[in-house]
């Protein structure tokens, strides 16, 4: 059994309040976890109106699938056009963690 994990740190466009933000986190959020079946949800910087970080986990019974996964989860936030990607940290685990 393999876990992977991904962080995002986002900066928001034009966001002025926490409202604002939410209306732009929460899409990218519920995306990940209905297209790539990934636990996901913001993590930090939640009384901050301009940044975010997203914390997603999934798991799979081998590496390659797990990678493959990841890397579609990035390509999706990164695409994303009214959030600019600042560094995303990956972790890959595995059963001799």
């Amino acid at each position: 059994m393999y876990v992977g994990t991904l962080s995002f740190d986002l900066l928001l466009g034009d966001v002025h309040s926490l409202k604002e933000k939410r209306s732009l986190v929460r899409p990218i959020v519920a995306e990940l976890q209905r297209k790539y079946a990934v636990s996901a949800a913001e993590v930090d910087h939640q009384d901050l109106h301009r940044r975010a970080l997203i914390g997603l986990a999934a798991v799979a019974g081998d590496t390659a699938h797990l990678t493959d996964v990841l890397d579609r989860c990035e390509r999706l936030v990164a695409a994303r056009p009214e959030v600019e990607l600042l560094s995303v940290r990956r972790r890959l685990h595995g059963d001799d963690d």
